[in-house]
């Protein structure tokens, strides 16, 4: 896959473009995005076009928390056969372009697009003033087709990036990973941590997620890590470790089950599935080893290992 990011100098071919904010890649997501590969077939470039930076951070002080960030978007984009991935530049300029002008200046100079797959809601341009009428207003002039799709749904809902965002921040991984159409996922660098984990005999993995990630609730999730192409069941602990030494910025620890290498500096991805406990301060390391265990034996049961 090709990845233009920041970019606003590139030309592409013949194109079919689905449009969108894409924050978690959900099912409604991966609809149009399927919609747009499946046209490789008739010759057609699949592009996803997005905004490099969520419309959120020009509006205020406060981070976006995104339920991937950009580098867990690129990557599970790069494994599903689109051709090329725009994440272009939101500036001050292109919030202020005209609907008219986004058509003719990048839709069709830039992505030369014969193909636009859309949610029937889709807006865009300056004060969201287009749509999918003026869409298809301009068609017949610029030569592209319009496909606009129904929302999907799970559970009589509309899936929704806020929808997940939600059941995200309440640590409802279930509803999450439905809507998602795949578990959530961490990826990060494995960093050195205080090693306290391998002085329990359950050593752990540590990374350090960027502080615009969103995270559920800090607590203990059964979870399965991506080392490369091979996957290794265990517990992951979302929080500050408030018995060993609190940390200041929230971190994810994992302990995969028997796996005993060192990782540090590779690149790895958790997923997580079920929200077991809240994260609890303990008197003494003997508590916080018997609570471990506890863990690791609800993981296994949670994955049918025992």
């Amino acid at each position: 896959m090709k990845y233009i990011t920041g970019n606003t100098d590139f030309k592409l071919n013949n194109s079919a473009v689905t449009l969108g904010k894409f924050d978690g890649i959900h099912l409604g997501h991966q609809y149009l995005m399927n919609q747009v590969i499946s046209y490789k077939e008739q010759g057609y470039t699949s592009v996803m076009f997005s905004f490099l930076y969520h419309p959120y951070n020009l509006f205020s002080d406060k981070e976006f928390e995104q339920i991937y960030t950009q580098e867990e978007k690129v990557a599970k984009l790069s494994c599903t056969g689109l051709d090329v991935l725009v994440d272009y530049p939101f500036t001050q300029e292109t919030r202020s372009i005209e609907p008219e002008d986004f058509i003719k200046e990048i839709l069709v100079e830039k992505l030369d697009a014969k193909i636009i797959v859309v949610g029937n809601d889709y807006r865009f341009g300056h004060n969201r003033r287009g749509d999918i009428t003026l869409l298809k207003q301009y068609a017949d002039i610029y030569g592209y087709k319009v496909i606009a799709c129904e929302k999907r749904k799970w559970q009589e809902h509309i899936i929704s990036s806020s929808a997940i965002r939600a059941e995200l921040k309440d640590g409802n991984m279930e509803a999450v990973n439905a809507m998602l159409g795949q578990p959530y996922m961490i990826r990060g660098e494995v960093l050195h941590g205080r090693r306290i984990g391998r002085t329990l005999g359950m050593p752990t993995t540590n990374i350090t997620p960027p502080t615009n990630k969103l995270l559920p609730p800090c607590g203990v999730y059964p979870s399965k890590t991506w080392i490369g192409k091979t996957a290794y069941y265990g517990v992951t602990n979302i929080g500050y470790k408030p018995t060993v030494g609190a940390e200041s910025r929230k971190g994810v620890e994992t302990y995969l089950l028997d796996f005993d290498a060192d990782l540090y500096g590779k690149v790895i991805e958790v997923e997580l599935f079920t929200f077991e406990r809240s994260e609890l301060k303990f008197d003494t390391i003997e508590e916080l080893q018997k609570q471990m265990r506890e863990d690791i034996i609800f993981a296994k049961k949670y994955f049918c290992l025992i």
